[in-house]
């Protein structure tokens, strides 16, 4: 299944690239691209405010600056992410506290971060894994309760759809006080590495502005206003960005084609839990195995070329290496005395019961049929 590689990369990426280079500025301060790219997205959801930055990282770093944690607060998040979810929380000196997730399709549970709800707890940040959507009307519901930020990391998730509310179908990220997209490599679509968040709210967008661009408020001259990194997006990846977003809802499309194909093949299979195809965005085809054998199944489809995966990560990041030791110099701060919480159903999804097939644009029936034979031939084994 080499071939299907899953790059919609082409003559109008090229086009695209080239238009800047040609035009001098490839920088997004006094170029048109990252403007132009911003625009298109917050128009695509529908949102008042769209910045662009370096990678999908930098974006969910300026939803936790958006959220102003005070040190040592917490963030409430999934222990199945890329530690890219995570890393922000603690580069703003804030407490990342896992949450159990629903064995179902590993996205939090909304009851498991009920509990952990305290004092000093200041965001939850919500992850549409694989491309399902996260249950975000549920912990709307909590972060109004408590006064908390509510964060949507849609890196997974382009063009996820929401259980319709009063006025239809909503696209993920629309209910979080912030979201963040990403643009890396092997996302839905890329410009090699990018972000985008997106918000309704003037003053969080500023926020998010100032820090991405040095705290310059360049209204004011060469006058720093806050605290601020540089994480500006390029004029060469927001035109490639752009490029691939005239593609995104084909490329959504055909994913959902193919995925609905597998589901119905493998449908009455004995021993699987299927993926909820409602509003699915299928960055991933994730199966949960809850007798175990993830594993075994997965080494049985890559032997037969099918690149597949047990577990998605080799720990959960409740587990992670990186809570043993320090975190800046020798400094543990803000985590002297922390242990992250057991997380049982997602230590289970990792071990033994969650399987992801590599998904793609790309896939044709051929694909599909061989897949849901293979993994038909190892539901019947003795």
């Amino acid at each position: 299944m080499a071939e299907a590689d899953g790059r919609t990369l082409g003559d109008e990426e090229v086009a695209a690239a080239e238009r800047v280079i040609r035009s001098g500025m490839l920088n997004s301060v006094w170029g048109v691209e990252a403007r132009a790219l911003e625009h298109e997205v917050a128009e695509m959801y529908g949102m008042r405010h769209a910045i662009a930055c370096s990678s999908g990282t930098a974006a969910l770093h300026l939803a936790v600056v958006a959220a102003a944690p005070d040190p040592g607060d917490e963030i409430i998040t999934t222990p199945i992410t890329d530690f890219g979810t995570v890393a922000p929380i603690l580069a703003q000196n804030a407490v990342p506290v896992f949450a159990d997730v629903d064995p179902s399709d590993g996205n939090l549970d909304p009851d498991a971060v009920a509990k952990l709800i305290g004092p000093r707890t200041r965001a939850i940040m919500a992850v549409h894994l694989f491309g399902a959507a996260a249950r975000v009307d549920e912990l709307r519901v909590l972060a109004d309760a408590h006064g908390l930020a509510l964060i949507e990391d849609c890196a997974q998730a382009w063009l996820t759809e929401l259980p319709a509310g009063g006025t239809g179908p909503r696209p993920a990220g629309t209910v979080g006080d912030v979201a963040c997209l990403s643009l890396q490599q092997w996302k839905h679509i890329t410009c090699g590495d990018g972000g985008l968040t997106l918000t309704d709210d003037a003053e969080l967008a500023r926020r998010m502005r100032l820090f991405s661009d040095k705290g310059w408020d360049r209204a004011a001259g060469r006058s720093h206003a806050a605290f601020g990194l540089n994480y500006r997006m390029t004029e060469l990846q927001a035109a490639v960005a752009r490029a691939q977003l005239a593609k995104l809802p084909g490329v959504v499309a055909a994913r959902r084609r193919t995925a609905q194909e597998l589901l119905a093949a493998l449908e009455g299979l004995p021993g699987l839990r299927l993926p909820r195809p409602e509003g699915h965005a299928w960055w991933l085809f994730p199966v949960v195995l809850p007798g175990g054998q993830a594993p075994e199944l997965a080494e049985h489809l890559r032997q037969a070329g099918i690149p597949a995966r047990a577990g998605y990560l080799n720990e959960p990041l409740n587990h992670a290496p990186v809570w043993n030791g320090p975190v800046y110099g020798a400094s543990r701060y803000p985590l002297e005395g922390y242990a992250p919480r057991p997380c049982p159903e997602a230590e289970r999804l990792v071990a033994e019961t969650l399987l992801v097939i590599d998904w793609n644009e790309n896939y044709t029936p051929d694909h599909v049929h061989l897949i849901a034979q293979e993994m038909t031939k190892f539901r019947a084994r003795p």
